[in-house]
């Protein structure tokens, strides 16, 4: 008879040893199963070395604003006011221009819908970029071909003046370019 309850509890034990080990697999798939998401839902961007478009279009100050004007390297944010993950990274992108050498020279953000829903990330965006608002599928969002939002590029002229992108994962937790 001891050895049947000592069976029975070896058993039970193991069960529950088992038990403990599926919950941490399940825990693990799903956190697998966020990160597939999250990479499924990244923005499609262009490649390193892919030539931007042409475009032309002005700042909310008035200022034009077109593909020849990005003479040296330039960071260029695509926002939407109603993307949870822009609102996200809006601060950091804000802390991450501030910090370029060339200051509002070497960043350019667009946000991406009407004015008035803009005006929040115009205001923060403002002191450290030249900022664009426009409608989708208008001139910056078509140039630099953007489906998904936050984009974040680094762009400069290739050896033949055409402006080309140089990086197309911008870490913004990370200082920025001297020089």
């Amino acid at each position: 008879m001891p050895f049947l309850a000592a069976a029975v509890v070896l058993l039970g034990l193991l069960c529950l040893f088992n038990l403990v080990l599926t919950f941490g697999v399940i825990r693990r798939l799903r956190t697998y199963d966020q990160r597939l998401a999250d990479n499924a839902a990244a923005p499609q961007v262009l490649g390193v070395g892919e030539r931007i478009d042409e475009f032309t279009t002005a700042t909310v100050d008035g200022e034009p604003l077109s593909h020849t004007q990005l003479a040296t390297e330039t960071v260029v944010a695509f926002f939407s006011p109603d993307c949870k993950p822009c609102r996200t990274k809006l601060p950091r992108f804000v802390e991450y221009a501030r910090a370029l050498p060339g200051g509002r020279t070497q960043a350019v953000a667009t946000v991406v819908g009407s004015a008035a829903e803009a005006a929040e990330f115009v205001e923060q965006l403002s002191p450290v970029a030249r900022v664009v608002v426009e409608e989708p599928d208008e001139a910056m969002a078509t140039a630099f071909h953007v489906q998904a939002f936050p984009t974040l590029l680094r762009v400069a002229p290739d050896g033949d003046g055409r402006l080309v992108v140089t990086d197309n994962s911008v870490r913004l937790g990370q200082p920025a370019p001297v020089g």
